[in-house]
């Protein structure tokens, strides 16, 4: 499985790259933070709506500390999806590394 730290993140879309970010926390936590331009699917909904998502393209999967997201991609690529990534640490190392000033819970 892939990863990728938020600081690699950050760099890849500082230089203008551009993979879908697939958020797969609850509404009531996208209610406090929320990374720009994410698409989001509840984790529960994942199976229902993945064909929503193109499997070519690349998808970074994001969840509160990466464990959810990391289950959602192990899954992902059950379904033939090569190109899914999780985003180690979640949110809330964007929160402490990248964005301080984004909201914490």
């Amino acid at each position: 499985m892939r990863q990728i730290t938020v600081s690699e993140l950050k760099d890849r879309l500082d230089a203008g790259d551009s993979p879908l970010l697939l958020d797969v926390r609850e509404p009531w936590e996208l209610r406090v933070c929320a990374l720009p331009g994410a698409l989001h699917i509840p984790m529960r909904q994942v199976p229902a709506r993945l064909g929503e998502l193109d499997p070519d393209r690349e998808i970074v999967v994001v969840c509160h500390h990466g464990v959810r997201s990391y289950q959602v991609v192990r899954f992902m690529e059950q379904q033939g999806f090569t190109n899914a990534i999780n985003l180690a640490g979640g949110v809330d190392a964007w929160a402490r590394e990248v964005d301080p000033e984004m909201a914490k819970y």
